[in-house]
């Protein structure tokens, strides 16, 4: 309720939270011997940083909150979590159930204003930040550990490209990636946010999209039976999607599934999807993330061309390819520089796959041993064994 999902959503999230964690519990760092002679033995450990703080958000609460609280304890350190202060009340519950599993000071949770942060990212006490958020938050974030130093891992924003090649079967693909632009209100930082569809089944893809979205992507009330897309969170995020939409009249986009804003209801921020019809390359809902029910649809016809419109923004948190022709697909998945890229899917994550983002969608992996090594320090043991022989 706390954070507007829809009924179904917020089961999975919990669910996937449950597998996230009994995953990282089985996860380990493990010595590497790098070299072993009768003369020394020398290994690569790892060693805990000591003090995490978790800096969550307001989408996956949950999810993502202990996406990074499993990894730092299991890796030996101690951590305070910092929830949004739209959705505080997931993660404070979340801590007061601690209690009764850990030692006093070893898993917390400090709710707060937007102060509170910033304390948390200077404080000399704090060996390491890890934070999910915007990338404008995520660089002021940077700023602040670069005076005591201290260690952080950022996972910030995306505006995924997802490439639609000519010979996808539409019936097959279309579903996932309608669904996967308007999930949870289009407010997750890996759905697909620029569908890159090629010329010769463009109009086809398209026609089918808003045919599909009419009737299969309900927007309302979490509660309410078959709903995909829910309130928008908050005020701050509904007066920027408000903003999004406002572009369309503005700018003159073609529209090819005309969402609404519903300014009169009362019971919460309510945007319906709309599906922009080939906008401009430099318009602002194709170089900006809208993080709101609204996406753009471009045509395409060179590979290199798409590959290159893909690349072409600072973010690169995820994308995906589709195609039947597999080698293709991995060909062109290869050149396209984000932190995840999918063939034939989008939106896929597991706690043993590493998680991040490249150019301005972050710093730093999660999850995964990858993940698990950024809560630690890397320290080489030298054991010379003859010396007193």
């Amino acid at each position: 309720m706390e954070q507007g999902k829809p009924l179904g959503l917020a089961n999975t999230e919990i669910t996937m939270t449950l597998t996230w964690l009994r995953t990282f519990a089985d996860m380990q760092l493990v010595d590497e011997v790098l070299e072993d002679t009768d003369e020394k033995t020398i290994y690569s450990t790892r060693v805990p940083l000591g003090v995490v703080g978790a800096i969550v958000p307001w989408n996956w609460p949950i999810l993502l909150g202990m996406g990074k609280v499993g990894p730092a304890l299991m890796t030996g350190n101690v951590v305070i979590m910092k929830p949004s202060p739209y959705t505080p009340y997931c993660d404070l519950k979340l801590g007061e159930l601690a209690m009764d599993i850990f030692p006093p000071g070893v898993f917390q949770v400090l709710s707060g204003d937007d102060e509170l942060g910033p304390w948390m990212t200077s404080h000399s006490g704090i060996n390491m930040i890890s934070f999910t958020g915007s990338i404008a938050t995520g660089k002021k974030v940077a700023e602040s550990c670069a005076k005591t130093l201290k260690r952080y891992v950022l996972e910030l924003g995306g505006n995924d490209a997802a490439i639609v090649c000519e010979d996808v079967d539409i019936d097959k693909c279309l579903p996932k990636i309608a669904t996967l632009a308007f999930l949870n209100s289009g407010q997750i930082c890996m759905l697909a946010k620029r569908i890159y569809v090629h010329e010769k089944i463009y109009e086809q893809f398209r026609d089918q999209m808003v045919e599909f979205t009419k009737n299969n992507i309900k927007t309302g009330g979490g509660f309410e039976n078959g709903v995909m897309v829910g309130p928008v969170q908050n005020r701050m995020q509904f007066e920027l999607v408000k903003a999004m939409y406002a572009e369309i009249d503005k700018q003159g986009w073609k529209v090819a599934l005309e969402g609404k804003v519903r300014e009169t209801d009362s019971k919460g921020y309510f945007i319906e999807p709309a599906i922009i019809d080939d906008p401009p390359e430099d318009s602002r809902i194709v170089v900006e993330e809208p993080f709101g029910p609204i996406v753009p649809l471009l045509r395409w016809s060179s590979e290199q061309d798409v590959i290159d419109r893909a690349n072409a923004l600072e973010t690169g948190l995820g994308a995906s390819v589709w195609s039947k022709d597999l080698a293709r697909a991995e060909r062109m998945a290869r050149q396209i520089s984000s932190g995840s890229v999918w063939v034939n899917s989008h939106f896929d994550v597991a706690p043993n796959v590493p998680f991040g983002g490249h150019k301005e969608s972050g710093i730093g992996m999660e999850w995964g041993l990858e993940g698990f090594k950024h809560y630690t320090n890397s320290r080489s043991l030298w054991v010379w064994k003859r010396v007193f022989v």
